[in-house]
């Protein structure tokens, strides 16, 4: 029973110290760790997300992902676009300036992603993989019930 809980608080720090390392690398783009996790998750989207589907993407309630939205177009970075489906719905783009900044945020988070997995083999990685998705369907079966 320790043990599981040691490897849950394990986890928990492994995602803060990541997030935390990466903010502090990417802090001289004039970053806060909250707008840079919005433009990446902009950016990885496979289509322009709506501001609901962002918050949910990010993690957010909606009022708080439209400040940072707010502070994200002043500094010309994302766009709201009206949806030709439906005119209430705002999709997020982002802009060339959001563009060009995303590469460097890229290469900053890839030689951050290359450190951390230094001396880890790709079965190592697998392995860790398959255990956190079975521990996540054993989480969502949870909501299930």
């Amino acid at each position: 029973m320790y043990e599981q809980h040691r490897f849950g608080m394990q986890v928990t720090h492994l995602s803060r110290a990541w997030r935390a390392a990466l903010d502090r690398r990417l802090a001289d783009l004039g970053l806060s760790q909250a707008r840079w996790l919005v433009l990446l998750h902009v950016a990885r989207a496979k289509e322009l997300p709506t501001q609901g589907e962002l918050a949910a993407s990010v993690g957010v309630e909606n009022p708080t992902l439209a400040r940072l939205l707010d502070a994200l177009a002043a500094q010309h970075l994302i766009e709201r676009q009206i949806d030709p489906e439906d005119r209430r719905v705002k999709k997020i783009a982002l802009t060339r300036t959001a563009l060009a900044l995303i590469e460097k945020i890229e290469a900053i988070a890839t030689q951050l992603r290359h450190e951390i997995f230094a001396d880890i083999s790709e079965q190592e990685i697998q392995q860790c993989q398959a255990i956190h998705a079975r521990m996540l369907a054993n989480l969502e079966k949870t909501y299930e019930t």
